[in-house]
C-alpha cells in the first residue's frame, strides 16, 4: 500500500513511518499542506493520512482543495482537533476518517488498512465493458479479449482481471485478492493467489511477447503495461 503522511510533528511522523514501514507499506512524508496538495494532484495514493495544523496549508483546506479537483483518495485525519464540531467538520470538508492524537498505532494501522480495502473493491459505476490498452473484458457475457483474441480465462482468473482492470496502476494486494476473488477474510498460507496469477499471466502475457501484471515486491501486484521484447530473462 502507498501511503502518504502529512505531518509536521517530526517525532510523530518519524515514529508512524517506522510503523508503516515495519508493516510492509510504502511511505512518502511531507510536512506541509502546499506540498501535500502537489503531490496528491500528481501522484496516486491508496490513502493519505492528514494532520489538520498543518503550515503552508492546513489540512482542512487541503482536503477541500483536493476533493474539489475530485481526487478521490482516501483521507484520514489525525489530528488532535477532537471535539465533536471539529470531527464533523473533517468529515464534511471531504474526509473518509477521523483519529484523534493520542492514538494507538495499530488502530491507525487497522483504520488505514480498511479505508484502502474499501477503495479497491469499491464497485465503480457498471459498464458492460472495463478496457486496459488492448485488454476488452465484457462484464455480461463474462469473456475476455486482447488483440482481437478470445482468453480462455476460468472464473477466478477472470474476477482477477476484473480487479486490475478497474483499478490499472494501482496496487493490489494479496490480502485484497483473497478478498474480492475467493471471499477469505484470512490468510489461508497456501501460494493460491500466486497460482492463478501465474495463469493468468500465462494467458494474458506470454502468447503477445510483453508483460501487464507487475510484481510489486512486498506489496502485491499491479497492471501497468512494460514492454519485454529484446530484454533477456
Amino acid at each position: 500500500m502507498r501511503v502518504l503522511l502529512v505531518e509536521d510533528d517530526v517525532s510523530l511522523s518519524g515514529f508512524i513511518e517506522k510503523g508503516l514501514r515495519e508493516a510492509g507499506h510504502q511511505v512518502e512524508l511531507v510536512d506541509n499542506g502546499k506540498h501535500a496538495l502537489t503531490l496528491c494532484m500528481t501522484e496516486q495514493y491508496d490513502v493519505a493520512v492528514v494532520d489538520r495544523m498543518l503550515p503552508g496549508l492546513d489540512g482542512l483546506s487541503l482536503v477541500k482543495a483536493l476533493r474539489a479537483a475530485q481526487v478521490a483518495t482516501p483521507i484520514l485525519f489525525l489530528t488532535s482537533l477532537g471535539g465533536v464540531d471539529d470531527r464533523v467538520e473533517g468529515l464534511e470538508a471531504g474526509g473518509d476518517d477521523y483519529l484523534t492524537k493520542p492514538f494507538a498505532f495499530s488502530e491507525l494501522l487497522a483504520r488505514i488498512t480498511a479505508l484502502s480495502r474499501r477503495q479497491i473493491l469499491k464497485s465503480t459505476e457498471t459498464k458492460p465493458e472495463l478496457t486496459y490498452g488492448d485488454v476488452v473484458i465484457n462484464l455480461f457475457e463474462h469473456s475476455a479479449m486482447r488483440q482481437g483474441q478470445t482468453l480462455d480465462l476460468q472464473p477466478k482468473e477472470f474476477r482477477i482481471l476484473e480487479l486490475f482492470l478497474r483499478h490499472p496502476g494501482r496496487v493490489i494486494t494479496r490480502t485484497m485478492l483473497l478478498e474480492h476473488v475467493w471471499d477469505i477474510h484470512f490468510d489461508p498460507q497456501t501460494s493460491v493467489v500466486e497460482t492463478h496469477i501465474s495463469r493468468l499471466r500465462n494467458k494474458l502475457e506470454k502468447p503477445f511477447g510483453d508483460t501487464l501484471i507487475q510484481t510489486v515486491r512486498g506489496a502485491g501486484y499491479k497492471l501497468e503495461h512494460k514492454t519485454t521484447a529484446g530484454v533477456n530473462s
